[in-house]
């Protein structure tokens, strides 16, 4: 049974993807999809439970993929192209069904543990892509094989350990450093009280209140973060800047934060 917060959050993705039918139909496709639910499920146990970390699971995906569905129909409305429209290998569509793959799946190598996640993710997420891609895109080799390429590197490079190079991977290392608001925290915090190592991710982001993604003005995205506290600007510091830094997509975004009622400072 999907949560209240998945539910929201697979609403905002559909709004998003309005008159994009492929990029529906490969949404649609795994929301429904049983063994990716238990897989998210399980990263998600495995990463608050036994390792104390934050929210690693199904709403923590589904919100970096919003996110990122977000931050690439900005790019499309300024007129940048993505890598794969640039290098005229791909369409805008086949960039999205490559950020959507990926945001939904790029964490599911907590299953196994943090160390090493990301190439974890791919493995397990590989043959849910290929049956994904040949879901929506059943006659057609081509495209398949570019929305796996970019689904996979933008996996891969979720955790700015190495470096990246297309746009769309840019995106969902963004979109990943975007999700670190109060909520994400809640419930590490409430189940693991023991002072240890590590803890100062859990209070950072309990002190982010709200981040906002919208058009620029000097760039083309614009991200405003508001903070209850100070203890915040760990997690933009040491957590989104260290992302955005070795982002291909760094160019496009301008970054603002500030605890609620005091002037936001200008990171980018």
């Amino acid at each position: 049974m999907k949560s209240i917060k998945e539910v929201s959050v697979e609403s905002k993705i559909l709004k998003r993807l309005q008159d994009r039918q492929i990029c529906l139909d490969l949404v649609n496709y795994l929301f429904k999809d049983a063994e990716l639910q238990e897989m998210q499920d399980y990263a998600n146990n495995v990463s608050i439970k036994r390792l104390g970390y934050n929210d690693h699971g199904p709403v923590h995906m589904r919100q970096v993929t919003a996110n990122a569905i977000k931050m690439l129909n900005i790019l499309h409305d300024s007129g940048i192209k993505t890598s794969l429209e640039a290098e005229e290998i791909g369409s805008f569509e086949d960039s999205m069904c490559g950020v959507i793959l990926a945001g939904l799946m790029h964490d599911l190598g907590m299953m196994i543990g943090r160390q090493g996640h990301e190439e974890m993710s791919v493995i397990l997420a590989k043959p849910i892509i290929e049956r994904a891609v040949m879901h929506i895109l059943p006659k057609d080799l081509h495209r398949r094989t570019v929305v796996k390429s970019i689904a996979i590197e933008s996996i891969i490079g979720h955790m700015a350990s190495r470096r990246i190079h297309s746009t769309e991977a840019g995106i969902i290392l963004i979109a990943d450093g975007c999700d670190m608001t109060k909520g994400r925290a809640r419930i590490p915090l409430a189940l693991n009280t023991t002072p240890k190592v590590g803890d100062i991710h859990k209070y950072s982001a309990h002190a982010i209140d709200r981040i906002g993604i919208h058009h620029g003005e000097r760039k083309p995205i614009r991200i405003d973060i508001e903070m209850s506290g100070d203890v915040g600007f760990f997690q933009i510091e040491e957590v989104l800047l260290t992302k955005i830094d070795m982002s291909p997509s760094k160019q496009y975004v301008e970054l603002y934060a500030g605890v609620t009622g005091e002037e936001a400072k200008c990171y980018l």
